[in-house]
């Protein structure tokens, strides 16, 4: 080996050095190039359809003006709220024969198994012995769509009153009596009747006196037909009345309305006053005056007398609660909070045989759990966006199906509850009304009537 190669040999190992040019800061870079070329393709593609959408969004009319109302938050659903499945042990009847049966008596102690229901498609049907059968008719065909409802005629609160008779509210005609033997019909107070300069819009319930005089009855909404009930609930408007009236002659006389405060302590309320007081009414069987009793309720529902009729109970479904109104004795005339801050949105409501109420609802306001009345409740421009986009249809297929009926005691405690958490038996529920020993499940959508023994639960 001769003295160069031997220096060559000795030559000490210099370790490679990865220059900017190397292929690993050029595979960096390559991804660096490719995520910022990906970015901007999101970015752009997002824009393209976010623009147009906002466009779209802010030309396009909204059909309700959304207020913003302010709820607590939903109770717990621990105690006698707890969630459980009884109301699965339900049986289904009369399946398919039978279209919204939304509220449901029966008659006399002779008439034990006969019942009584009105129906989406205008009917007042008899129910004796497994036997359906339509008796009356509120409006006339066609039925069945959207549109037909102002003419067929909505059927919703049905009572007994003296001597067997029926009396019926109906959404679009306003209030009703039926005879249940030969099916004749006559209207007591007509929708189309001007009180205190307003007709009535969306008849929803009532409640009878046990000697018929009087009738209690709700108003909900001077703006929304029953139709367009979703429009109601996310617009929040105190638009909705409640009546009172007496029941046998005479023309219908007008008295002014006393606005009575309704809140030991402040609460956060809109008052539309003009064309949006709509509550609570009163119709004199015998007089037939009819009265204004209570304004500036958000959608008000079902009505109930106490057994003793010194108060009136009214669902305020929109704000999850039920208020008091007196009738008689020494707070006759005032009014204040029975129960608030409810589980769900009450519908109906009726008489216990343990002396207290039941109450059904359709939609619940779970917590735990997310709650889409409440996360809208306060945001009035995402409820006008999805209006603007989605129909009423669309939209309720975005509410989980709930049924919840709770039983209240006579002070407004919760006694129990019986659920069905995804309507699997019972769904779209209205209303409870008791009838030896079973819950007899009244729907507004529902093609059947639910009945649950309560031995059983």
């Amino acid at each position: 080996m001769n003295e160069a190669e031997g220096l060559r040999q000795r030559r000490p190992f210099r370790p490679q050095v990865i220059t900017e040019d190397s292929p690993a800061q050029e595979a960096k870079e390559g991804s660096a190039y490719s995520s910022k070329v990906f970015r901007i393709t999101f970015l752009t593609l997002a824009t393209s359809v976010t623009v147009p959408l906002l466009g779209v969004t802010v030309l396009l009319d909204c059909p309700i003006d959304p207020h913003p109302i302010s709820l607590k938050e939903p109770p717990f659903l621990t105690g006698a709220l707890e969630p459980n499945v009884k109301l699965r042990k339900a049986e289904q009847l009369w399946e398919n024969q039978l279209v919204g049966p939304e509220s449901i008596v029966n008659i006399g102690v002779v008439f034990t198994d006969v019942l009584f229901t009105g129906t989406a498609d205008g009917k007042i049907i008899k129910i004796e012995d497994g036997e359906i059968k339509t008796i009356a008719r509120i409006g006339h065909g066609p039925c069945g769509t959207h549109e037909d409802e102002p003419t067929c005629g909505r059927p919703l609160g049905i009572r007994v009153g003296p001597n067997n008779t029926l009396f019926v509210a109906d959404a679009y005609y306003g209030l009703c009596e039926v005879n249940p033997g030969t099916g004749e019909m006559k209207i007591l107070v007509s929708a189309k009747t001007l009180i205190e300069g307003q007709k009535l819009s969306f008849v929803n319930d009532l409640t009878v006196t046990q000697d018929g005089r009087k009738i209690y009855f709700t108003d909900s909404s001077s703006k929304w037909q029953r139709r367009d009930y979703l429009f109601l609930i996310m617009e929040g408007t105190d638009d909705g009345r409640q009546v009172s009236l007496p029941h046998r002659n005479g023309l219908h006389h007008f008295f002014g309305h006393e606005v009575v405060s309704l809140y030991k302590a402040p609460v956060q309320t809109l008052h539309c006053p003009g064309e949006s007081e709509r509550t609570l009414l009163e119709y004199d069987t015998v007089t037939k005056e009819v009265k204004v009793l209570m304004v500036g309720l958000r959608f008000p529902n079902g009505v109930q007398l106490s057994p003793a009729e010194d108060f009136v109970l009214v669902q305020e479904t929109t704000m999850a609660r039920i208020r008091r109104y007196y009738v008689s004795g020494l707070m006759k005339g005032g009014a204040d909070m029975f129960v608030e801050n409810m589980p769900g949105l009450p519908d109906n409501i009726r008489l216990s045989s343990s002396g207290g109420y039941w109450i059904a609802m359709s939609a619940i306001r779970p917590n735990p759990g997310f709650s889409l009345l409440d996360f809208l409740s306060e945001k009035p421009w995402i409820k006008r966006m999805i209006f603007k986009l989605l129909s009423q249809e669309t939209v309720t297929k975005f509410v989980p199906k709930y049924s919840l009926v709770v039983e209240l005691s006579e002070t407004g405690s919760y006694k129990r509850s019986f659920h069905d958490p995804n309507g699997m038996t019972v769904a779209y529920v209205s209303e409870a009304h008791e009838h030896d020993g079973y819950l007899y499940l009244g729907s507004f959508r529902s093609q059947f009537i639910c009945r649950l023994d309560l031995q059983h639960v």
